[in-house]
């Protein structure tokens, strides 16, 4: 492999071989993918650069940036994955690239012991392990993210616009992508009644199991549509990460009286996300969960304070 066009090609086949194993064989989107992968696209041009080629340090991380920019341009060109979460990935792939072509540098230029064939030993071992090692790994814990609010209004008002809201104006913050709440519909009171909470990428369907008006509102998931709406400049996408890669399993509002007509209200979601590393996704998934959080909220807010002010002007005419 003597020119950097060959390198750059054949770092991208093998990468996207084992990519393509990993999400559509295993069905996983992991460590193979987020991890090693990119550590492979930093790793093989420094490497096999500076064994054919005479190449400075820096000029094998300008390979390696290269080759991950190939890969990218490759995944949205021909529609693999969407801008949105390509672009979320980005910064912790530029990370673990910088990382790998360091790597391939030092064992090329340094006195690292390693030869030829052990790195493609190592290489194949450390594939087959993490391909292994995501197909296992499982989220076993649901993972909590409550966002709270303050209404100046009675309790029972804001538990009222809380079971039922109509259509919520449409959103400035939700335009890449991320789905929003729309409306939401109780049939029924008590426990076992359905909440349907419509977004913009579907209908949560919500089992009551806990009605303690005006207190305490909580439920379980009986369907999940899919976490979000995948952008593309050249296509309508659907990749794989969206269907059951997040999934919400439970919920409650939670009211309390802090004052006369101010009522506390807070809004929770446990759900589990298969997606790892787990502490790079969880603060993505966390702050589009607050925005759905928030959007509700604050919209059982305004409707809830001005239904109140309308009471009180009211009650002063009369």
């Amino acid at each position: 492999m003597k020119s950097k066009l060959t390198i750059v090609l054949f770092t991208i086949a093998i990468v996207f071989a084992l990519g393509y194993a990993s999400i559509y064989f295993f069905g996983d989107y992991g460590w193979t993918v987020f991890i090693f992968l990119p550590f492979l696209v930093g790793f093989l041009p420094a490497y096999f650069a500076s064994n054919k080629l005479v190449m400075t340090k820096r000029q094998c991380y300008s390979l390696s940036f290269t080759t991950l920019l190939v890969s990218v341009l490759i995944l949205l060109i021909g529609a693999i994955d969407g801008l949105i979460c390509v672009s979320m990935a980005v910064p912790l792939w530029i990370v673990i690239v910088w990382f790998g072509a360091y790597i391939g540098y030092v064992i090329k230029n340094g006195k690292s012991p390693l030869s030829n064939f052990n790195t493609v030993i190592i290489l194949a071992f450390y594939s087959l392990s993490f391909l292994s090692f995501d197909y296992i790994n499982e989220p076993d814990e649901l993972i909590p993210v409550s966002t709270s609010i303050v209404v100046n209004a009675p309790i029972g008002q804001v538990w009222k616009n809380m079971i039922n809201f109509d259509t919520i104006a449409e959103s400035k913050e939700f335009k890449q992508g991320f789905p929003y709440p729309i409306s939401a519909t109780t049939k029924g009171s008590g426990v076992g009644a359905i909440r349907y909470a419509t977004f913009t990428t579907g209908t949560f369907v919500q089992r009551i199991t806990k009605w303690q008006e005006p207190s305490l509102l909580q439920f379980s998931f009986e369907t999940n549509p899919p976490g979000m709406k995948e952008w593309n400049p050249y296509c309508i996408m659907h990749p794989p990460h969206l269907d059951g890669y997040f999934k919400s399993y439970k919920g409650q509002f939670k009211l309390k009286r802090v004052g006369n007509n101010v009522t506390l209200l807070e809004g929770t979601n446990w759900y589990k996300v298969d997606i790892y590393p787990q502490f790079y996704w969880q603060p993505w998934v966390n702050a589009v969960i607050h925005k759905v959080h928030n959007r509700v909220l604050e919209n059982i807010k305004k409707e809830s304070e001005i239904q109140n002010a309308q009471s009180r002007n009211t009650s002063k005419i009369i």
